[in-house]
């Protein structure tokens, strides 16, 4: 889930830098994820209908999946047979993404606004 800094309530409520930074943040996101899982595709989602607060949710989706699944929408998905968090089942995949954001951010140039 990824949130921008200060929290708008949807994405034509940023100015053009800010907008230009959360979208970038997105891709950056996705483009880890592919790197580090073994993901087809991403999935990306803005709704904010519920959550008047701009989010995007960011769904790594494998190629493995049923093929019941493979192309439905996430929240198809049945979220109650996934694990709750747990550092020790996580938490080095969680390390993981965090080094390979900080690598990237690090030799990033973000477009101009």
């Amino acid at each position: 889930l990824l949130l921008p800094d200060p929290v708008v309530p949807h994405l034509n409520a940023l100015e053009a830098g800010a907008r230009t930074q959360f979208l970038f943040d997105m891709g950056l996101i996705g483009d880890v994820l592919l790197a580090i899982t073994a993901a087809a595709r991403i999935n990306y989602a803005i709704y904010g209908n519920v959550d008047p607060a701009l989010h995007a949710h960011i769904f790594p989706r494998d190629s493995a999946e049923p093929e019941s699944t493979r192309t439905a929408q996430p929240w198809a998905l049945d979220w109650n047979a996934a694990p709750l968090y747990s550092d020790a089942l996580h938490g080095d995949f969680k390390r993981r993404v965090g080094m390979e954001l900080r690598k990237r951010y690090a030799a990033a140039t973000l477009p101009a606004a």
